[in-house]
């Protein structure tokens, strides 16, 4: 019998968006295992700390039996091969996506042969969609709710007391 096929879809995820969780859905059918890794980026100041991304993740993906979230440092690749994950899934939202995705998948095919990348588009509905833009609307006040899922949307709202988030559509 042949080994499960475990994928890592990895990503700052602050915050997790609808486009992410389409990814997910959709990467969870492909995989016998899909792990959403939340990457642990000292560079960056996030909005929210991984501890409270990966509580997020958990909370929007409870309902996928296959999927689990974990957070890592350093290279991917090493991540991957700790974990015995064969493949790392990316979205892929436009070109501009494309051509940074490409040169980290032949960075990561030369230092781990073994782990191939699959890329998968976004849909339509959430091709414009970015963690960034998301936080820049919410700062600002506007309405991110169609964007992210209901208890993301608390979070953040939570996080920018005093900003006049709108409420969730129903």
């Amino acid at each position: 019998m042949p080994a499960p096929l475990i994928a890592i879809y990895p990503g700052s995820f602050d915050p997790p968006t609808n486009g992410h969780l389409d990814l997910i859905a959709r990467g969870s059918q492909l995989v016998d295992q899909l792990i959403v890794a939340v990457l642990e980026n000292t560079q960056k100041q996030p909005l929210f700390p991984v501890p409270e991304r990966v509580d997020m993740l958990k909370h929007v993906i409870a309902s996928y039996p296959n999927v689990e979230v974990d957070c890592f440092q350093g290279l991917l690749v090493d991540y991957a091969a700790q974990r015995n994950a064969r493949v790392i899934l990316r979205g892929i939202r436009a070109i501009s996506d494309y051509e940074t995705e490409l040169q980290m998948a032949m960075l990561n095919r030369r230092m781990r042969p073994d782990i191939e990348t699959i890329f998968l588009m976004a849909s339509e509905q959430h091709s414009f969609l970015s963690s960034r833009m998301v936080k820049e609307i919410a700062t600002l006040g506007g309405d991110v709710s169609s964007f992210v899922p209901e208890f993301v949307w608390k979070s953040l709202h939570g996080k920018l007391v005093g900003n006049p988030c709108k409420p969730p559509r129903k």
